[in-house]
């Protein structure tokens, strides 16, 4: 199963060598097609001042440094065309952000590095639509594709998931991924922050993958309640094994 997993940005180096060496080690016990998540830039936080990352250099260096000391493949995203060549020199998997899916530009960026793109189904979108998504990488000379559901918006600070957009997206020929920590945001939720409700994390993972989802994406942190971003949907790592335990005894019986 792939298991994409880390905190929702780099705030220092000793946050990621922690977080990435508990989640190897779950990974082997579970084996897990692991890899190591953290952004270097937030370039689409609620507020002007939240905090948004060491930005491209630094971070892709903290990523690497990861990658060697704890032999890891990583995944991060990107916000912009440019970036793509870039981060590909680090990365295994790079991500699209859910509200750039549709920006043909940065996925045809994306698609030249050879790397595996994730794209995060947005939130405005129906599973359906993310055909159009497909065929953008497709036509752009990558076929290393794999799809993720994050749930959808309605307004009013809250995210609902159709389990039913993983078979649907399944469809398509690609493995789909389940973002299970971004799906219990509340986008804006405290005015000039995200907030969210961890506690359904576990049930919401169950869940995708007794509707057969192909993996599981999942920000953790040590102490979620003081992380610089994304904290309220956050799961402690202290957690991740036993919902890893309960997914597993899942996707084992289906």
């Amino acid at each position: 199963m792939v298991f994409i997993a880390g905190p929702c940005v780099i705030e220092n180096k000793e946050l990621c060598f922690t977080v990435a060496e508990k989640l190897k080690e779950l990974s082997q016990k579970y084996n897990l097609d692991f890899y190591f998540k953290a952004s270097f830039d937030k370039a689409n936080r609620t507020s002007i001042h939240s905090y948004r990352g060491p930005g491209l250099e630094a971070g892709l260096d903290i990523l690497n440094e990861v990658k060697n000391k704890f032999n890891v493949k990583i995944a991060t995203d990107i916000h912009e065309p440019y970036q793509a060549k870039i981060a590909a020199e680090v990365t295994d998997i790079i991500q699209i952000p859910a509200f750039l899916c549709r920006q043909t530009d940065l996925l045809i960026a994306a698609a030249k590095t050879n790397k595996i793109i994730n794209v995060k189904k947005a939130q405005f979108l129906a599973p359906w639509d993310m055909k159009n998504v497909v065929t953008k990488l497709e036509e752009s000379g990558n076929s290393n594709i794999m799809l993720c559901e994050r749930g959808t918006t309605f307004g009013y600070n809250q995210l609902i998931v159709d389990m039913t957009s993983i078979p649907q997206m399944q469809k398509f020929g690609y493995p789909v991924i389940f973002d299970a920590t971004h799906s219990v945001q509340k986008p804006g939720g405290n005015g000039s922050t995200t907030s969210g409700n961890r506690e359904y994390v576990e049930g919401l993972a169950c869940a995708a993958m007794a509707m057969g989802a192909n993996g599981l994406f999942m920000e953790t942190h040590p102490n979620p309640d003081a992380a610089l971003s994304d904290g309220p949907n956050m799961v402690y790592i202290e957690n991740v094994d036993k919902i890893l335990q309960k997914i597993m005894a899942i996707r084992s019986i289906i």
